[in-house]
């Protein structure tokens, strides 16, 4: 099987924890370095981990013991810390979305492709047993031919909960480039890549107030659009609702629902790696929820990246950037029609990744080759 895949991890705020509960110790993969804008932080994280080496940011995206960089800094420094690690001739895996910017986003594609370099991108929960059995209705045609979608998200703001929430209110961030890639990933494992849309957009409040850590009751100022709905034409002629919000106290929608000829699928909150997978067929008289049949068990932030170093040249990463610089475009697409009041096609397109096997939570928490 070789030696581990090598990781330096770029950013140790709130979501590493979560990569390095599923990185640390998976015998695919070993994190050698780990850097962050403050020395401490990165110094405290790499003493509870024997050989892991606390780096500068230049120093661990150069580094010989790094093959690729695990970019989790926010968006704004994604382009920057993924070209960097492309420079230094290594794969990146990062957090959503791939670049604040689209223009950003096929700069490091052309670059990884010239470098010949691997580039992968969150989100992952797009693989576990919620989306994947979804997706393995569909496909088994328990809906019939689908004819239109809904997505909703709805939340009051990740002010209210997050210490540092400032990124969540410049660019790259906001309700759609925030939270629309769970949605938009999911939709096109279940209904296939978006050829156009239509949006609207607007932003409610100028200022936000934190409500939790050391900055709490702090104003901080509102610079993106904090409530975008759009419809999606898909490459089928499939049509999706999309609403993402920042501006609302709750919703009784589900999060994806799809509809087809003969039923109705209700889709489990896509930020999530499981949930419940509901049929409403055409004549019953209540929804089911359907058994578990694809995807994988008990899924945790970081499965994308170990499926990204599995496919190793034998089947395209799942979490790929390709497939997150489509959703970017989309997210993109629909800002800018949003600003412009007209319908935008779309130049990019990914057709949806290799299904997910329904792989038990033991064998790939213990394999070094993913399905």
């Amino acid at each position: 099987m070789g030696d581990a895949h090598r990781i330096g991890v770029v950013g140790l705020g709130v979501i590493s924890r979560a990569y390095l509960d599923t990185l640390v110790g998976h015998p695919a993969v070993r994190i050698t370095a780990v850097a962050d804008l403050d020395a401490s932080r990165s110094a405290a994280v790499a003493a509870e981990f024997p050989g892991v080496r606390a780096l500068s940011v230049e120093e661990l995206l150069s580094s010989p013991d790094v093959d690729t960089v695990l970019n989790l800094t926010v968006p704004a420094a994604h382009a920057e810390i993924a070209l960097g690690a492309i420079g230094h001739g290594k794969n990146v895996y990062g957090e959503k979305p791939l670049t604040a910017g689209l223009a950003e986003a096929h700069a490091v594609l052309e670059a990884a492709a010239k470098a010949g370099v691997g580039v992968g991108c969150a989100p992952d929960t797009v693989l576990g047993t919620g989306v994947q059995t979804a997706r393995a209705a569909v496909a088994a045609g328990s809906i019939g031919r689908p004819q239109f979608a809904s997505a909703v998200m709805v939340t009051p703001g990740h002010e209210r909960w997050h210490p540092h929430p400032d990124f969540y209110y410049t660019d790259g961030g906001g309700p759609l480039l925030d939270m629309g890639p769970y949605y938009l990933a999911s939709l096109v494992h279940l209904l296939g890549p978006v050829r156009a849309v239509t949006g609207a957009a607007g932003r409610l409040r100028a200022e936000r107030v934190i409500g939790s850590g050391p900055r709490t009751g702090e104003r901080i100022p509102v610079g993106v659009d904090t409530h975008v709905s759009g419809v999606l034409e898909h490459a089928d002629g499939t049509l999706t609702t999309l609403t993402t919000s920042f501006d609302g106290v709750a919703t009784t929608a589900a999060p994806i629902e799809v509809h087809g000829e003969t039923g109705t699928l209700a889709v489990p909150d896509p930020n999530r790696f499981d949930g419940e997978v509901r049929l409403f067929e055409l004549g019953a008289a209540e929804w089911r929820t359907l058994p578990v049949s694809a995807g994988y068990v008990d899924g945790a932030r970081g499965l994308g990246l170990l499926d990204f170093v599995a496919a190793d040249g034998r089947r395209p990463p799942r979490a790929s950037g390709e497939l997150a610089l489509h959703v970017l475009e989309t997210m993109s697409a629909l800002l800018r029609s949003a600003a412009e009041g007209r319908r935008i096609e779309l130049t990019t397109s990914a057709q949806p990744p290799v299904a997910v096997p329904l792989t038990a939570a033991g064998k790939w928490r213990a394999d070094a080759a993913l399905r």
